[in-house]
């Protein structure tokens, strides 16, 4: 589990499925009203406390994106709320007050250090058959996105593996490529990376 500040009243969770599966949850269970995704996000707030300072006291919207490959993104934002003197009393697990939004995404996001590991696994993927993607160039990265690749379980989790060769899963969802990052090459990445670079 990750935790990321993004202002004074908003932060950003990145659980893998490895995080979920540690406390016995599903990719399904997050949709679902149950003790342990309740425990999970106590147990999320108080990670987001000790490392960011972030407390919750108050009403809270969340909205929890699932990544295919990555896991998923939770961002958390704190409501205003009034102040009562008697809140050091208070259990803390009685007082959150969610707005729950929930997102699924089927898009892959991978993001690369170098633009020649990019250019690395577009090779490698194309050998795969494997052709379509968009690039973009943010912060001094590179990323990779797939939009709903439809391959068999094996082949899937073999696509994921070679992506993690070279690059790391991102937390950053296509909107926020399309709207901070700049365009590289806007679909079918794979092919054109293989036809300009050998």
């Amino acid at each position: 589990m990750r935790v990321e500040r993004l202002n004074q009243d908003k932060i950003r969770i990145f659980l893998t499925f490895d995080d979920l599966m540690e406390r016995g949850i599903e990719k399904d269970d997050m949709w679902r009203d149950i003790p342990k995704v309740h425990e999970l996000f106590n147990d999320m707030m108080n990670q987001a406390q000790d490392e960011v300072g972030f407390t919750v006291n108050g009403p809270v919207a969340v909205e929890v994106f699932s990544l295919p490959a990555q896991g998923m993104v939770v961002i958390v934002t704190r409501g205003k709320t009034e102040v009562h003197d008697d809140m050091d009393d208070m259990d803390y697990d009685d007082i959150y007050e969610m707005q729950v939004t929930l997102e699924e995404s089927e898009d892959i996001v991978y993001v690369f250090q170098d633009f020649e590991h990019l250019i690395a696994l577009a090779h490698r993927v194309n050998a795969k058959l494997i052709d379509g993607g968009s690039a973009y160039a943010y912060n001094g990265r590179y990323y990779l996105v797939f939009e709903e690749i439809d391959l068999p379980r094996d082949e899937y989790n073999d696509f994921i593996a070679l992506l993690s060769e070279y690059g790391e899963a991102s937390t950053l969802t296509k909107h926020v490529l399309q709207e901070y990052g700049k365009v590289i090459v806007d679909g079918d990445a794979v092919k054109v990376f293989c036809r300009y670079f050998s």
